[in-house]
């Protein structure tokens, strides 16, 4: 019973994080990846030219929702997320509202290209696997597929809220999830994520992101 209140409350937190957002409504894509392309030339020096980037300080853009990557510029401008200083200073250079939905629209139109220089491990990846897909109902850890989509390779481009995180950094995704359990990241919705962040050991965090690291969208 006391599972059943716990999970209810999380699809409440997610149903609460979709209408705030208003991503639910279809359109077209919500920018122009060919002015985008251009306007992202400072991006692409961290990002790499195809949002895939080298290294595992700078995530992988490549295929990203471009709503998402909109909501992330201008939490970065804002100050709502303050956990990545040098982002911090790049997203202040991107004008307008119109520029950052051009240049998530030149990023979201790329592929991701596997990383050549991540030895995979298996083993702890099939752990990560599990994780990801069943979570662990005896801490009331939510898995993460119910948001994040078979193989973290995201639900649907008008559900940006949650991320597509398959083939990312290893490094990027561990930092991130330290950042959310310590709270120096806190700008996910209703602090969904921070709470199931905060469930997961070290462990459990390398191997989920073993696991992602080695997905493809």
């Amino acid at each position: 019973m006391v599972m059943v209140k716990k999970v209810s409350g999380l699809l409440a937190w997610v149903s609460l994080a979709l209408f705030a957002q208003n991503i639910l409504a279809p359109g077209a894509p919500i920018g122009d990846p060919v002015a985008g392309a251009d306007k992202s030339a400072l991006c692409q020096g961290c990002h790499g030219g195809t949002g895939n980037s080298e290294s595992a300080e700078f995530p992988r853009l490549a295929g990203q929702y471009a709503g998402y990557i909109v909501k992330q510029i201008k939490d970065f401008k804002s100050g709502l997320r303050a956990n990545n200083d040098t982002m911090a200073g790049m997203a202040a250079t991107v004008e307008s509202v119109q520029d950052m939905k051009d240049i998530a629209s030149y990023f979201a139109q790329q592929k991701m290209v596997s990383d050549p220089l991540h030895k995979p491990n298996r083993k702890l990846a099939e752990k990560g696997e599990e994780i990801f897909t069943k979570g662990r109902p005896e801490k009331d850890l939510y898995a993460c597929i119910n948001c994040h989509g078979e193989r973290g390779k995201g639900k649907a481009g008008t559900i940006s809220t949650f991320p597509v995180i398959a083939g990312q950094h290893k490094d990027y995704i561990i930092k991130q999830l330290k950042d959310l359990q310590s709270g120096l990241r806190a700008n996910d919705p209703a602090g969904m994520m921070a709470d199931i962040a905060k469930k997961l050991s070290p462990e459990e965090v390398e191997a989920v992101a073993e696991y992602l690291s080695l997905q493809l969208p």
